[in-house]
């Protein structure tokens, strides 16, 4: 983990792909950035399919739980945000990390970007079916595919035309969470202080305790609820003056997502006529019964919208993911070409199957099996950013112009101890199958990566980004 890699002199390499197929085309400024961005986060989508699983198992301590995530997640885009700087790559978390952390920590923290970047879209499509319903009664597993393979359709287009299509999109889903806000405060059953009296309904009526620890143990979700603001780093490579952009998309994005998740989500808490109904977390039942059913069925359709925004922006966000893997050679060399290959408009477009395909066929997996991986994989992910915002600053790199956080040291030392933590206090079975797959993906790179190092994980930085 101390081989700190240097840029790859691509002509030296035997197996170089051919040339024009190496690079992704700059399309995207700041604004097209941050609306595919927040398209990612999808905060309606999170707001409408993952909080209402937080309100389960933590009531009225939700808006709490989420606002502590938030805050955490400052630190984390601090670290994004200079590292994305440092090492502008479509490989985001793992280009950084290996750059900074060594090889083996770089294909570590890749395969727990597979993992989210794999497992997110279908949690998120799944929840079209119940959005759908005022319209059309369909099995929520087979919702969920048909969204991924919508999704993965769009993204093959041109990055330009998704960045408009998830624009208009993401103005639907900010409407809806806005009307859930106002309707949520109107009808207001609880003051202010309900936010923080950690109930939660129980079984047979009654009304159970949220304690400290349940609390910390649903911080892994609430980091995933923000997650997407990272976004903006898989896109470096397309977004004009990345030194500059990747920053400020990735501070923006963060700052509009966790406000129009967390307003809602307060007014829902103070606006729920008991606490059964916050617990039971049915946002559209709320809705309507709010207002009427012509409100609640437009609030629906607009998630669904939401969701199918989300799935397009994940997908391209995830197939850069494979295409930059296959570019650093990551793959025997057949896989590597294959995934490294450019379609008409730009856009890696065996990537794209590879990662929207499975997404579809993930949709039939238990999801609370999914929910579980995921916020353990986020939160080594996490864990793994700040380690590499630590060692950001030693040697060249700390000559390289880019944006730099406050408060470094203590900024990423403080949140290696906090995500530490909080990874200790997940359940068992989703430590087990996060740590299984990798140490799968260990045992891959001590029996096929490292012994050709020479040949195999070469993470590189694009050209015209070295100079």
């Amino acid at each position: 983990m101390t081989d700190t890699l240097r840029p790859v002199d691509t002509a030296a390499l035997p197996e170089a792909p051919e040339a024009g197929t190496r690079k992704l085309k700059r399309s995207i400024g700041v604004v097209g950035g941050t609306l595919l961005t927040l398209s990612c986060v999808t905060p309606a989508s999170t707001l409408f399919v993952v909080v209402p699983d937080l309100f389960g198992s933590l009531g009225t301590a939700t808006a709490l739980t989420i606002a502590i995530g938030s805050l955490l997640c400052i630190a984390v885009a601090f670290c994004y945000s200079e590292l994305g700087t440092l090492i502008p790559s479509a490989g985001g978390e793992y280009a950084m990390v290996s750059t900074m952390a060594g090889r083996l920590a770089g294909w570590l923290v890749f395969v727990l970007s597979l993992l989210v970047v794999m497992i997110v879209p279908p949690v998120i499509a799944m929840g079209t079916a119940d959005y759908l319903a005022p319209v059309i009664h369909l099995d929520p597993s087979l919702a969920g595919a048909g969204v991924m393979l919508l999704a993965t359709l769009a993204g093959l287009l041109d990055l330009r035309a998704n960045a408009w299509i998830t624009g208009v999109f993401l103005v639907l889903e900010v409407i809806a969470a806005a009307v859930v806000a106002v309707l949520g405060f109107a009808h207001a059953e609880r003051g202010a202080g309900s936010l923080v009296s950690m109930q939660v309904a129980g079984s047979g009526g009654g009304t159970d305790t949220v304690t400290a620890m349940l609390v910390v143990s649903g911080l892994a979700i609430a980091l995933f609820v923000t997650q997407g603001f990272s976004t903006a780093v898989y896109l470096s490579e397309e977004l004009e003056n990345p030194r500059r952009n990747v920053a400020r998309t990735v501070l923006a994005t963060l700052a509009i997502s966790s406000v129009i998740i967390l307003v809602p989500v307060v007014a829902i808490t103070m606006g729920a006529s008991d606490l059964s109904e916050l617990t039971g977390g049915d946002i559209s039942a709320m809705v309507t019964a709010w207002s009427n059913s012509a409100v609640g069925t437009f609030v629906s359709l607009c998630v669904a919208l939401a969701i199918i925004n989300a799935g397009i922006v994940m997908v391209i966000q995830n197939s850069r993911v494979l295409f930059a893997s296959a570019r650093d050679k990551a793959w025997p060399q057949p896989v590597n070409t294959v995934f490294s290959k450019l379609g008409r408009f730009g856009s890696p477009w065996v990537a794209t199957l590879a990662v929207g395909i499975p997404g579809a066929a993930l949709c039939f997996v238990n999801l609370d099996t999914l929910y579980g991986v995921t916020g353990v994989s986020v939160t080594g992910m996490y864990l793994l950013v700040a380690v590499a915002a630590l060692l950001a600053r030693r040697g060249s790199h700390r000559h390289t112009p880019a944006w730099r956080m406050p408060l470094w040291p203590a900024m990423p030392v403080l949140l290696i101890g906090v995500l530490a933590y909080i990874l200790s206090q997940q359940e068992t079975q989703y430590l087990l199958w996060t740590g299984g797959i990798t140490a799968a993906a260990t045992l891959y790179w001590a029996l096929y990566l490292r012994p050709r190092k020479d040949t195999r994980w070469l993470v590189e930085i694009p050209e015209d980004e070295l100079a």
